[in-house]
């Protein structure tokens, strides 16, 4: 998993920034206010002059020039319409200074006596005239993005006349994830609503999804290009090739002409905007885009374009627009401009309906409005509009944008309406870019490997001739394996650290290392300061004690042990069937296979056991016999022979038996136990299974913990599952695993790079919170084991101590799988041999009508007819217990 690296009391601090913020400005206004107008605070309703609506916007930005001319097209459009009323626009400019907007909204409602003021349109400017709004009980229709939601709680007469755009950050993500990144950087406008507004709900989106926050860069909004130049220079140093941008559109095209000197704009490279500058995307100048900004992607509000009512506002606003402001490249209207027109439109029609009278009544007006404008329905809710739940997604291609395709949300479910048209990329490329920068020979990954493993067939630091020391081990040849999977090249080096576990793992939260590999188990604690890939060994803790021979055991029935119950019941049908065959062709040469019913079936049985210890050549007479006998004799040789083998074994085989079986035992008696150096298996034997600290001791190699548990230093020692199996594997035959498996940490490579892993109990790789390069050493890790490739190693390693790692001495029985092949030629030949005596016995037929009877059916009838004497002989018996006898003195 990931991490947002955004300040935990963000949110805090943003609520009381919003909160504390206008009732200081508030304060001074009143101040002002009364020094100006005494006690005549507000216009009588008597006055001319009520029939205005005054507006707020920023004359210096293209968006004020738009919603200026939008306004004023609305009014115009408004008293054409309604020829029997006329309403007034009295439009002020803030230049972009809260503090002015303040003072603007004092004007308009103690000067001129507007009944609504439309705008501001951002939030710093909109919470101030908000407070005025409340303090004269004038409506405000905010055109603002990224307002609050408590704000119209706050301020009462607050509107909010544009919708809320926050989805957006999900349409963003949603890009992100569809291309597969997983961290990004977020450039924003050092302003309070970027702060603690839309960058909060960008890391949220993204954290939704999966996806990290690498850095969050704030930039001042009057940054000059020397100090763009300095952050995007830290930047393009780090490895994250993609950014989020969220400014305003002179502090992003500025942005974007550093990064094109800066050559970040080129192959490799991703940017991403937000709505503030998607969506005056249409007033870049063609030559900015083609220069600068050629492959970003963007996320805009949907405009539909294609109604009537916005072609028609969309020919005329050009025309005004023009007019007005010649400077301008464009005269394209975009999403701003519509929203100020229907803002525009429902003020005016609310002070028709209300017969233009303000206040509360207005605002009630303004709440209760409904009508068709041109970004849709225009509806308010709590007085708010719904917020917007679709965007356009648009790539700057050339000297223009292009749809992408459309993202939008419900209440059930979102996503993209279609699968996104073909990007283009910073540099040219349609591929979809890695996202982050591969290392170089030049900064090579920087990897810490412990020094002082207790198990050497892990990680082994071998010094050689000079200063040149070698790397070796199981944890190496895993990271090896790791690398030739990876679909780029690795370039590392290894540095030796003989310091705690603890301490190498906190080297990569101090940068002294990118990446740590060796046995490290991943523990709660160590995830702090890195993140860990996937374990590639078994976790779990586990109890070594002595191994000492079974004392006593059941042995009466350990003589059907060497077979399976199947084996059994397989091996008596095949003899009794074979009896059978012998048996019946026999039996015209031999008087004594005939007889009574009793004795056929007792010869039967003799004749097919009795084959199992000798042929009895010499007493057959038919060839056929002979070559079924010769067969199954074979077969039984090699069960017998099977079965005295195996017994043997069972008789003989050594059996071990833990000292102790369960930790009770050990803290109970006080008895000694044993763990590894440095290990944090010390913590967890002291704080989870509450041994006592003085009765725990540490060792640094397997031949002092075998040292030790052999004379009794200790009664048991403790150690991770993949050293256990290797003491195991060496030792065999001394010590054997007692009790159960305790579930924790597990051995993972680690590093600052940033990833995440799951924890269990041993060797692991640990990397830096937030590293590009931990999604694909995982992935390539994966692919290690479910080759075999992982297994492989691992028995290697196994393997190379004298004993092999034997997880279960006893001897198994044997099965028919053993055999099959055997019983199918034993049990065939016999059947051929059957049926080529019935058939021969049915061509004497044939010639001799009056040949004997038909044996066989004499044979079955026998038995029947003897099982059927029985039953009514015993049937008899049961009736005569059952029926009263009568008395001798009874009447008739």
């Amino acid at each position: 998993m990931v991490a947002i690296i955004v300040p935990s009391n963000i949110h805090k601090m943003g609520k009381l920034c919003y909160f504390f913020f206008p009732l200081m400005i508030s304060y001074m206004l009143f101040l002002q206010m009364e020094t100006a107008h005494g006690s005549t605070d507000l216009i009588d309703e008597n006055d001319d002059v009520k029939g205005s609506i005054g507006a707020i916007v920023d004359y210096s930005s293209r968006i004020g020039k738009e919603e200026k001319v939008a306004m004023e097209m609305a009014i115009e459009n408004f008293n054409s319409q309604y020829t029997d009323l006329h309403i007034d626009l009295m439009i002020n400019s803030s230049q972009g200074e809260p503090i002015q907007a303040a003072l603007a909204a004092r004007e308009l409602v103690y000067s001129h006596g507007v009944k609504a003021i439309l705008g501001p349109q951002s939030w710093e400017e909109a919470s101030l005239v908000a407070e005025v709004g409340s303090q004269s009980h004038t409506p405000i229709l905010s055109l603002a993005y990224s307002t609050p939601l408590w704000a119209t709680q706050r301020w009462p007469f607050l509107i909010q006349a544009s919708s809320d755009q926050s989805a957006q950050m999900k349409a963003i993500a949603a890009v992100i994830e569809s291309q597969e990144w997983h961290r990004v950087i977020a450039i924003y406008e050092d302003i309070p609503s970027a702060a603690t507004g839309a960058v909060l709900r960008l890391s949220e989106a993204l954290k939704d999804v999966g996806i990290e926050i690498g850095h969050l860069r704030p930039l001042p909004p009057s940054a000059s290009f020397s100090s763009l130049n300095e952050e995007l220079k830290s930047l393009k140093e780090g490895q994250c090739r993609v950014f989020v941008v969220h400014t305003s559109l002179q502090l992003g095209v500025r942005l974007f002409e550093t990064a094109r000197k800066m050559e970040m704009m080129g192959e490799g490279y991703v940017w991403i905007i937000t709505d503030t500058i998607a969506n005056l995307v249409h007033s870049i100048k063609a030559s900015t885009i083609s220069s600068s900004m050629e492959g970003v992607v963007g996320v805009k509000s949907y405009l539909n374009e294609t109604k009537p009512e916005f072609k028609e506002f969309y020919r005329r606003f050009r025309r005004k627009f023009s007019s007005e402001h010649p400077d301008e490249d464009k005269n394209e209207p975009g999403i701003y401009a519509a929203n100020a027109y229907d803002a525009a439109w429902a003020a005016a029609l609310a002070l028709k309906e209300g017969n233009m009278r303000g206040g509360q009544e207005l605002l009630d007006k303004i709440s209760n409005t409904k009508f068709e404008g041109l970004l849709g329905k225009i509806q308010f809710h709590d007085k708010k509009l719904a917020p917007a739940n679709t965007f356009q997604i648009i790539n700057l291609v050339g000297r223009s944008d292009r749809e992408l395709g459309l993202w939008s949300e419900t209440a059930t479910e979102s996503g993209f309406s279609a699968n996104l048209a073909q990007f283009v990329w910073p540099g040219g490329p349609r591929k979809t870019p890695r996202g982050w920068t591969p290392l170089t020979d030049e900064k090579s990954l920087q990897i810490g490997v412990p020094g002082l493993s207790d198990f050497k067939q892990f990680v082994e630091v071998v010094a050689q001739d000079g200063n040149n020391i070698s790397f070796k081990g199981f944890s190496i040849e895993v990271f090896k394996a790791i690398e030739k999977r990876l679909p780029y090249a690795l370039p590392h080096k290894f540095h030796c650290f003989n310091g705690t576990y603890d301490d190498l793992v906190r080297q990569v939260y101090l940068k002294k290392f990118d990446a740590v590999v060796g046995d490290v188990a991943i523990i709660a604690k160590r995830l702090e300061h890195a993140e860990f890939t996937q374990p590639y060994t078994e976790p779990g803790l586990v109890m070594i004690t002595p191994a000492v021979r079974s004392k006593s055991s059941n042995k009466a029935w350990l003589f059907m042990k060497p077979f399976t119950k199947a084996m059994w019941v397989l091996t008596t049908f095949v003899t009794v069937y074979n009896g059978f065959v012998v048996w019946l062709i026999e039996r015209n040469h031999c008087s004594e296979l005939r007889g009574s019913v009793l004795n056929q079936m007792g010869t039967l049985l003799w004749l097919a056991f009795t084959t199992l210890f000798s042929l009895h050549g010499e007493k057959l007479h038919s060839n056929l016999s002979r070559m079924a006998m010769v067969v199954w004799l074979f077969v039984a040789l090699v069960i017998t022979q099977s079965y005295t083998a195996n017994l043997t074994s069972m008789l003989t085989v050594e059996r071990l038996e833990p000292t102790v079986t369960d930790i009770e035992t050990l803290k109970s008696s006080s008895s000694m136990i044993g763990h590894g150096r440095g290990s944090f298996v010390a913590a967890y034997l002291k704080d989870v299974l509450h041994f006592d600290e003085k009765n725990i001791k540490n060792y640094s190699s397997p031949e002092d913990y075998a040292q030790a548990l052999t004379n009794g230093d200790i009664a048991a020692a403790f150690l991770v599952a993949p050293s256990a199996k290797l003491l195991l594997a060496k030792y065999c035959r001394r010590f054997v695993k007692a009790g159960p498996t305790f579930h924790v940490g597990g051995f993972g490579f680690g590093n600052t790079l940033e990833g995440l892993m799951r924890i269990s109990p041993f060797v692991d790789q640990a990397f830096p919170r937030g590293s590009p390069l931990l999604h694909d050493i995982t992935q390539a890790l994966l692919n290690v084991s479910e080759s075999g490739e992982l297994k492989e190693l691992e028995n290697n390693m196994l393997s190379s101590e004298k004993c092999l790692d034997v997880e279960d001495d006893e001897t198994s029985s044997l099965s028919p799988s053993s055999f099959w092949m055997l019983f199918i030629i034993s049990g065939g030949t016999s059947t051929v041999a059957l049926l080529a005596h019935i058939l021969h016995h049915k061509l004497i037929k044939l010639h001799d009508p009056t040949s004997g009877p038909k044996t066989i059916w004499r044979f079955f009838t026998a038995v029947t007819k003897f099982w059927l004497q029985r039953t009514r002989k015993l049937s008899r018996r049961v009736s005569d217990v059952e029926l009263p006898r009568s008395s001798p003195n009874s009447g008739t």
